[in-house]
């Protein structure tokens, strides 16, 4: 995604879990004031938790500020149900920017089998929602398919 584009922007601000592995005093108002210690873990946003992550503080052999987690958005029970049947899962409620969100998260982890389920699920969701364009009448009179079109993330919107 280009750097000023609105998608890109709004992939960023998701929120994304960040454990802290050192005590940072300074960063307490991230947490309501409380003091933030080793094992604390928050929910920040994205661009927020990526460079808290791969900050280090100065010094020989200080270790990572805080480790950056995988989103509740792609978490195992997620990518368990794409994987069984992609059609059925509400990505919005997931993650407004799911494939976004999942594109960001393949360059932090590289996880091959993240980026192959949402490959697939893309895949099978573009047919769905190709027969769902050209029947528009159909699937809107029979009421079958407003949960899925409700459930589609801002990519599928765009591209629908």
């Amino acid at each position: 995604m280009a750097y000023y584009s609105p998608a890109s922007l709004l992939t960023d601000s998701q929120k994304a879990p960040l454990t802290f592995d050192l005590a940072v005093p300074a960063l307490s108002p991230l947490n309501n004031n409380n003091a933030i210690t080793p094992g604390t873990r928050l929910d920040l946003p994205l661009w927020l938790a990526e460079m808290l992550a791969v900050s280090k503080p100065s010094g020989p052999g200080s270790a990572a500020l805080a480790t950056l987690d995988m989103p509740t958005a792609l978490d195992v029970k997620v990518l368990n149900a794409l994987r069984a049947d992609p059609k059925s899962v509400d990505l919005r409620a997931q993650a407004m920017w799911f494939y976004g969100l999942g594109e960001r998260m393949f360059e932090l982890f590289e996880e091959e089998e993240v980026t192959a389920v949402l490959v697939d699920t893309f895949k099978q969701r573009a047919l769905e929602i190709a027969d769902k364009a050209q029947n528009t009448r159909a699937a809107l009179q029979s009421g079958e398919g407003n949960e899925f079109i409700g459930g589609m993330d801002e990519t599928e919107r765009l591209c629908a």
